[in-house]
This record gives structure tokens, C-alpha cells and sequence, in this order.
């Protein structure tokens, strides 16, 4: 259903940031999926980085086997590595990846997009879990979905 607004309320709307989040598995985090084909014009540096480094962890997650799933390493820092379990973008330019350190402890990585730097690594899948997660392929899924659903 479409909710009815004020024009200063519509006005409002279109000028605070826009948050996206998506994340793999159970976890649903409020946010809304907004990839479409829009012009890179009117695209955020945020949106645009968050769409291709979708377009990269799905790519690098196809040429893995069943025995690895996709994680990020720092770079730069010592802080270690990321296994990759959600990622957004909070207009106009930031990147964040959310996920578990191989101690698994819950890891959030917030990046303005000037600094990014994205190290993409093969880790063990976890032991209790039959197959790996694959999360570009359901970030790209959802993509998708928002696309036919603009």
C-alpha cells in the first residue's frame, strides 16, 4: 500500500540519507533494496561502490568450492579478516560489511567509500554448516528483485 505525504514531507524524505542493508541467512535488518537501473548520474558513490562490490563478491564466490566461502581481509590494518555475512551502503558515501571474525565474533566494517579497499579471501566454511553460504549470489538475487519491482 502506498502511503499518502505532505509535499514538505516528500521534500523531507528526499533529502535525508538513504540507508541500505542486506544481510545473508535469518538476519533481516530494517532497510530498503534500491538497485535499479537508474543512470550512474543520479547514483550515490555509496550505491554505486555497494552495486559493484556486489558484482565482485559474486564473481569471486563462483570460482570457489564447497569447502570455502567468501570473507574479507583488512587491508592496511592488522585487524584481521571478515567472513561475509551482509553488506550496505548509507547515502551519500559510505560502505559497511557485516559479518564474524574466525573467532566469531561479530565484526561491523564501516568504510567511506575514498577509502576503500576490499581484499577478497577464500576461508574454510564452518564446520556445523553443510554448505557454504554464498552471499553474492543472494545479494544480486535481491538486486534483481528490486529491479523488476521499479
Amino acid at each position: 500500500m502506498t502511503e499518502i505525504s505532505t509535499t514538505a514531507e516528500a521534500v523531507e524524505a528526499a533529502a535525508l540519507p538513504r540507508r541500505v542493508e542486506n544481510h545473508t541467512e535469518s538476519e533481516t535488518v530494517p532497510g530498503e533494496v534500491t538497485v535499479n537501473d537508474r543512470p550512474l548520474e543520479e547514483k550515490t558513490e555509496a550505491e554505486w561502490a555497494y552495486e559493484r562490490l556486489i558484482l565482485y563478491i559474486r564473481d569471486f564466490e563462483a570460482g570457489l568450492d564447497n569447502e570455502h566461502e567468501v570473507a574479507m581481509g583488512f587491508t592496511g590494518t592488522d585487524a584481521g579478516i571478515l567472513r561475509i555475512e551482509g553488506m550496505g551502503f548509507f547515502d551519500p558515501d559510505i560502505v559497511t560489511f557485516y559479518g564474524t571474525d574466525p573467532d566469531g565474533i561479530r565484526t561491523q566494517l564501516i568504510q567511506h567509500v575514498s577509502q576503500l579497499n576490499v581484499l577478497l579471501r577464500a576461508l574454510p566454511k564452518l564446520v556445523e554448516e553443510a554448505a557454504p553460504r554464498r552471499i553474492g549470489f543472494r545479494l544480486v538475487q535481491k538486486l534483481e528483485q528490486a529491479d523488476q519491482a521499479t
